[in-house]
């Protein structure tokens, strides 16, 4: 049994093997990155569970635009590394140019390229800035979340794990709700059942984290409805 967490791991797992059952736990659409034929039946050793984060996307810019207004261009970072970054860039293109916003496309993959990317978002006057789901983000949340901090930057995060560092918002599906779900499939391929006959699990449950404290250090006045929204408001 092989257990993954991300999209690089998952498909590195598929391409090692053809036989051991694999379940993942990933954000993208997974039969659009090849690793399953179709959601109901994934066919072959693999099957696991998507939050679809890519598909969350319009909404965590729909609700960083409402909580940040007047930013007109949004910094959009990702890793050019990750096979999400070329479709996620374009959709989240086309939900930016709905809400009459502009997204300029940063990319890093290391610390250093972190700083670049940060710097061109002061240099550029970028009204707030899009973090785009990705492993090496998650590992370097600390880093990530000091700079926005120091540049006073308005930023959106694609789990809670950054708000709880002190970063402004993020918007995710509930990952320890999906780790759990892809264990109880990882127990019945153990007892005999085949992973492709399991249908690819999606989310069921969403959550908005908003850190007020980040929010009036930089400034902004989040909408009461937007509180009113909010699983969880730190304060």
């Amino acid at each position: 049994m092989i257990v993954t967490q991300t999209l690089p791991a998952a498909l590195a797992a598929k391409v090692a093997t053809t036989t051991i059952p694999i379940v993942f736990v990933i954000g993208e659409d997974p039969v659009e990155v090849g690793l399953v034929h179709t959601l109901n039946r994934p066919g072959g050793n693999i099957t696991g569970l998507s939050n679809f984060m890519n598909l969350l996307g319009a909404k965590r810019l729909e609700l960083l635009a409402e909580t940040v207004p007047n930013a007109n261009t949004f910094a959009l970072l990702v890793n050019p590394h990750n096979p999400n970054a070329q479709p996620d860039t374009k959709s989240l293109q086309a939900a930016a140019q709905t809400l009459g916003r502009r997204i300029e496309v940063l990319r890093a993959a290391s610390e250093r390229e972190l700083e670049t990317a940060f710097a061109v978002i002061e240099q550029q006057r970028l009204g707030a800035l899009y973090v785009n789901i990705d492993s090496f983000f998650t590992a370097h949340a600390d880093q990530i979340v000091a700079l926005a901090a120091r540049d006073s930057v308005p930023a959106s995060y694609p789990l809670r794990h950054f708000v709880a560092a002190g970063g402004l918002m993020s918007y995710d599906a509930n990952f320890a709700d999906a780790f759990r779900r892809a264990g109880i499939y990882a127990a019945r391929i153990l007892k005999g059942e085949k992973p492709a006959d399991l249908p690819v699990l999606q989310p069921t449950r969403f959550q908005l984290a908003i850190n007020l404290k980040t929010a009036k250090t930089l400034g902004l006045s989040v909408p009461d409805k937007l509180l009113a929204l909010a699983d969880e408001v730190i304060e």
